[in-house]
């Protein structure tokens, strides 16, 4: 759909749906086109994939022990 600037000024909210529905819209300045409306691309997935840390985190034997009240009071564990 094309429509001039100050037609996209009057008719914005209609615009916007439109381009919400998929549609794209042109603006022109004396019919020739300034800029164009679209949606925005679909957000990338972001799959997990397992043991992609395998080998870069370290754990330190026994970092799952439980803490007495004096070392998580310390702060040094």
């Amino acid at each position: 759909m094309d429509v001039s600037i100050t037609e996209a000024k009057d008719r914005l909210t209609e615009l916007i749906r439109s381009v919400e529905k998929g549609e794209n819209v042109v603006i022109t300045r004396h019919g020739k086109p300034v800029a164009q409306l679209t949606p925005p691309p679909p957000p990338k997935e972001r799959k997990v994939r397992w043991g992609t840390m395998r080998g870069k985190i370290h754990m330190k034997p026994g970092w799952d022990r439980p803490l007495t009240v004096d070392e998580f009071l310390s702060g040094d564990f």
